[in-house]
């Protein structure tokens, strides 16, 4: 199956492409590397990125951040990043490539712990985490062509610990092994309008 990995650089593209690559013909997408180039923030270069893969058998969008900080003070500015570099990059790359996907299909967005398990300074992280899972849920009811979308909503990896440490006391970092089990379960499962939670 062809399948377009978007973010195939980071700590969880990484983990997807490595459970994947042996199977499937793996398209690496990155804003600066990768086997396409494409800036998931500009609607046109989505475009352009589906144009140039052709049809496809599964999206999976490993991208977005957000604002890390206290709900007392934060702007809109802050709280809005989340929204616009991770919430709606993703909505846009199943938008877009509804045309390219081949009937049945998949879709496999990325979320996060932060609005299952929250800590401190990750409300807008959590909003942001919140409306991709309802975007996935809202959208499996419409899919057309029996094409599946879910979410994979993982805490931090172990790859990534150390950057995140004393951020998220008392979890248990998770395996990248572990976070590409979930990409593959969305994949090649039969599961829709599921958030497959990884820690």
């Amino acid at each position: 199956m062809k399948v377009i990995v978007v973010g195939a650089s980071g700590a969880v593209g990484r983990a997807a492409v490595h459970a994947l690559g042996d199977r499937h013909e793996v398209i690496a997408v990155g804003r600066s590397s990768g086997d396409i180039l494409a800036d998931v923030n500009d609607p046109g270069s989505i475009r352009a990125m589906y144009a140039q893969a052709g049809r496809i058998g599964g999206v999976i969008s490993a991208v977005g951040h957000g604002h890390f900080g206290p709900v007392q003070g934060m702007s809109e500015e802050q709280f809005m990043k989340g929204i616009y570099h991770k919430v709606l990059p993703q909505i846009n790359l199943v938008i877009e490539g509804l045309a390219h996907m081949e009937d049945g299909g998949s879709f496999t967005l990325t979320s996060g712990v932060l609005n299952r398990d929250p800590v401190k300074g990750g409300a807008a992280g959590a909003a942001a985490n919140g409306a991709i899972d309802s975007f996935v849920l809202g959208a499996s009811v419409e899919m057309p062509r029996n094409i599946r979308i879910n979410a994979v909503s993982a805490t931090v990896l172990e790859v990534s610990a150390k950057k995140y440490e004393g951020f998220f006391p008392g979890h248990l970092p998770v395996s990248s092994e572990q976070v590409g089990l979930a990409y593959c379960k969305s994949l090649e499962g039969v599961i829709t309008g599921q958030v497959i939670a990884v820690g």
